[in-house]
Parts: C-alpha cells; structure tokens; sequence
C-alpha cells in the first residue's frame, strides 16, 4: 500500500488526452512522479522492469550452480565481487517466482519473435535453477537411503516464492516441494506464513526440523535467520 502511493507511476494512453485524464487522476493520491508517454511505451516499461530483474537474478543463479561446480562458496564469491563499485550480484535462490517476473519476460520473448534472446535465456535459466534444486536433493535422499538402508524424511523449509510472505503463486519452492512429494519421499512442508494448504499438510517448523532427516532451505523466512543448524542444502542463503 506505501508502493501505491509513493512509487513513481508511468501512464499511457491510447490517446494523448486519455493519457493526461489518466495522469491527473493518479496525481491525485500518488506522491511520486507521475510520468506521461504512451499506451505501448507504458506497457514496455512494465515488462521491462520485471525482465530485468529476472535477467539479473539468472546470472546469481547460473553462478550459483557454476560455484557448486567448482567447488566455491557461493556466498563468499558474491560478497567478494560485489566490493568492485559498479558490480552488484544479487544472492540466488532456488528459482524466481510471483505474479510478475516468472511471468511479464514471457511477454517479451512471444512479441518479439525470436530477437528477446538474453531475456528467454533468463527465463530459462531461472526455471532450470528449480530443476537443478530437486535434483541435488533427490541425491542427497538416495545418498541418506544407501547409507542407512531407509529413506529420510526431508523438511522443506519455505514455500512461499519470496521471504515473509504467504503468496504461493508461481513459487518455485512450492513447484519443488510438489515434485519432491511426487517423487515418493517423505516430506515436511513448512511455512510459516500460511495455516493450512488443501494439496498437503503444512508442518511446524520447529517440529519439522525435529524429525527431519535432510534439511532444505527455499525461502528466507525471518524464522529461518538464527537457527543453529549445518546443511549443504541451504538454497536461498538463509544461514548465513
């Protein structure tokens, strides 16, 4: 609600004067600026802050995955890059999600017949970021699994597509908690934000983690900051 007022806002029209009556009429509770163009740079506006942000989290993303590859902390790399003055690395997740970026590149890519290549590459790269998540976890219960002659019982911390909220819409978490259900492991979803959700039971986390054999981090909730636990398999960087 503070955004709604304060955030500058761009307004096009499909008509010059249907731009300054929409101007006026934000101007009267909007204390940003309120900037007038048209109806098709309006609109390009909006795609393309979103894709570039999703452009932006990728490459934290890819360098997530490059860094576990080589054997790097990636958290480390990120705080030592980021002392160069023009260079400002986002931390990576586990994917992108929300109503906007997983959604407004997509806009892009289809309108622009093949010329958005760096915008679709992000696209991709983020949604891959999930797959990469399920399959380092898959590895870490099939490793638990020939070590102790059982399958863990995995705790899925945050469901949520970004830290305290309770919007599950197009969240990545959410879409590899799904997965890892499907897949026949045995799961505690937790998130703190929500009470309940229909498709499966939504656990304590304090509880989770009592039981849990494998420990996953997807969203940095604010309750996940000061707990005392080891875990490779922290993917949004919560822990530290």
């Amino acid at each position: 609600m503070r955004e709604l007022v304060e955030n500058d806002r761009i307004v096009g029209g499909v008509t010059p004067e249907a731009t300054r009556a929409t101007a006026e009429f934000y101007r009267t509770f909007v204390e940003g600026e309120v900037l007038e163009t048209d109806a098709k740079t309006a609109e390009m506006a909006k795609l393309t802050e979103n894709s570039f942000r999703d452009v932006n989290i990728a490459f934290a993303n890819e360098l997530s995955i490059l860094c576990d590859q080589f054997g790097i902390d990636t958290l480390e790399l990120i705080r030592l890059a980021n002392r160069h003055p023009r260079v400002n690395i986002l931390q990576p997740g586990c994917g992108v999600g929300g109503h906007c970026i997983a959604v407004d590149p997509w806009f892009i890519v289809d309108a622009g017949k093949g010329s958005a290549r760096l915008i679709e590459m992000a696209r991709r790269v983020n949604d891959y970021k999930s797959e990469w998540v399920i399959e380092k976890v898959k590895n870490a219960a099939l490793k638990f699994e020939n070590e102790h002659g059982r399958k863990p019982k995995v705790a899925c911390m945050g469901l949520a597509f970004k830290p305290d909220i309770d919007d599950l819409r197009e969240s990545p978490a959410l879409h590899i908690t799904r997965r890892l259900i499907a897949s026949e492991l045995d799961i505690f979803a937790v998130e703190p934000n929500i009470e309940a959700f229909k498709e499966f039971e939504i656990v304590d986390y304090k509880e989770a983690l009592a039981q849990a054999d494998i420990v996953i981090f997807l969203v940095a909730h604010k309750e996940f900051k000061d707990l005392e636990i080891e875990t490779d398999l922290d993917f949004c960087g919560v822990l530290n």
